[in-house]
């Protein structure tokens, strides 16, 4: 505790005494930001009983207590004030992107564990530093989003694992939103009231925003990613961005991924042999854009058959597969039923505060969390690789992880068994020369 509370002395932020808690007593969190995404995470709050909320605190002091006294929660009058709080263990970190690093750092200067909303920073190296920092003070750090311990992601797994499309080949992955510019976003609000931050998403961009959600479920089943081609342009133009702020974020791309071919899993992974690849590892395309028509698919094509996600925002969405070149699309068995109910808030489905409790409970020492700190610098990477992409981009990514392993209740044997031989409609046919 002392080389924390050195180092919050230097930042000038006060230091709670630390907490003493039974394993079972619930984990004290506070928000740190109450704009439009923290209504998401307070929405889904009441589905962890493990967490407790402490307070929130906002620099606006105005947005503060509207949302607090919405929710009915308690305010702080500034974040030293929270970060002194010894009932805080974890800061949830909801600030815009551009803070998300100083919120953290000063967080973790104050000996707390940090669940951030994505991106972990704007800069590779600020988020390298933010993870060093956590490792040397024992600290959790991790980041949104947490759609991959979702029931739609696992249940994708589960079916990869068991050989449902049998080994994995070619995955597209899009996360386009439509025409966005020709919607009623300014009209937008959260439940508490807070507007819809239009001028900060389109500075940060969507592939910024966004593409942590086909990223994190692509590395989860098929290991890092080891080559990234790229392109991002701004293709609409903007009435709310003027020309000083010429670095507005690009509004489109695409970018080919290499696999590393050994997607982690309690069965020993998915990713093939190379197949009809020539250099081993699954290859995916994946789109973001706020231009093309709204999708948010992915579809993962094997050499006998092919999985469909028609929503990655949805932790409910049903997991398809089709057999063979003519076969019906068929449901894939969930690996269970949602665990809680969730209200559809705007485009999404999702229980942002699983994240969350995932943290919460390796803080607890009931498990690991599934939501690593050495996966999220590898996601934000090839993230930040593509979003700058403007004038095309070939690279190798410098971060890796360690290999993943199912939630507790997708681990096993998967309940859809891979046949001996490929559909008779998939078969190469023989060629013989007379």
């Amino acid at each position: 505790m002392a080389d924390r509370a050195e180092r919050a002395e230097a930042a000038g932020v006060p230091v709670g005494a630390p907490v003493d808690a039974a394993p079972g007593a619930p984990v004290g969190v506070a928000f740190v930001g109450t704009g439009y995404v923290a209504d998401l995470y307070r929405a889904t709050l009441p589905n962890h009983p493990g967490l407790a909320l402490t307070g929130v605190y906002d620099r606006s002091a105005r947005r503060c207590g509207e949302f607090a006294d919405h929710y009915g929660d308690t305010r702080y009058p500034s974040l030293a004030a929270l970060l002194a709080d010894p009932a805080v263990e974890i800061v949830v970190n909801l600030v815009n992107p551009r803070e998300h690093a100083g919120v953290t750092r000063a967080a973790l200067a104050a000996g707390k564990h940090v669940y951030s909303e994505k991106p972990l920073a704007m800069d590779l190296a600020e988020a390298r530093e933010l993870a060093e920092s956590a490792r040397a003070a024992g600290l959790l750090l991790a980041s949104a989003p947490c759609s991959m311990i979702g029931e739609a992601a696992q249940t994708a797994w589960q079916a990869l694992r068991a050989g449902a499309v049998g080994t994995p080949l070619l995955a597209y992955a899009e996360l386009d939103d439509g025409y966005l510019l020709a919607e009623h976003y300014t009209e937008w609000r959260s439940r508490s009231g807070a507007p819809w931050p239009y001028r900060d998403e389109f500075r940060t961009g969507c592939t910024i925003e966004h593409a942590a959600y086909a990223l994190d479920w692509l590395t989860m089943f098929f290991g890092p990613v080891t080559e990234v081609t790229a392109f991002a342009a701004g293709v609409a133009p903007n009435p709310h961005l003027t020309a000083e702020e010429h670095a507005r974020a690009p509004d489109f791309s695409v970018a080919c991924l290499r696999f590393a071919g050994d997607g982690a899993g309690d069965s020993g992974g998915v990713a093939g042999d190379g197949g009809g690849t020539g250099a081993g590892g699954v290859v995916a395309r994946m789109t973001n854009s706020i231009v093309a028509p709204e999708q948010h698919r992915i579809q993962i094509v094997g050499d006998e058959g092919v999985l469909v996600v028609d929503n990655v925002w949805d932790y409910t969405s049903p997991v398809t597969v089709r057999r063979g070149r003519k076969g019906r699309p068929e449901p894939y068995p969930p690996a269970r039923r949602p665990a809680h109910t969730m209200d559809r808030i705007g485009a999404n489905h999702m229980d942002f505060a699983r994240g969350v409790a995932e943290l919460a409970g390796e803080v607890r020492g009931r498990r690991p969390s599934r939501l690593r700190t050495d996966h999220a610098l590898h996601v934000l990477e090839v993230t930040l690789t593509v979003a700058r992409a403007t004038g095309g981009a070939v690279t190798r990514p410098t971060t890796t992880f360690a290999p993943l392993t199912p939630m507790p209740w997708a681990a096993g044997t998967p309940p859809f068994p891979r046949p001996a031989d490929p559909p008779e409609a998939l078969r190469t046919p023989s060629h013989t020369t007379e």
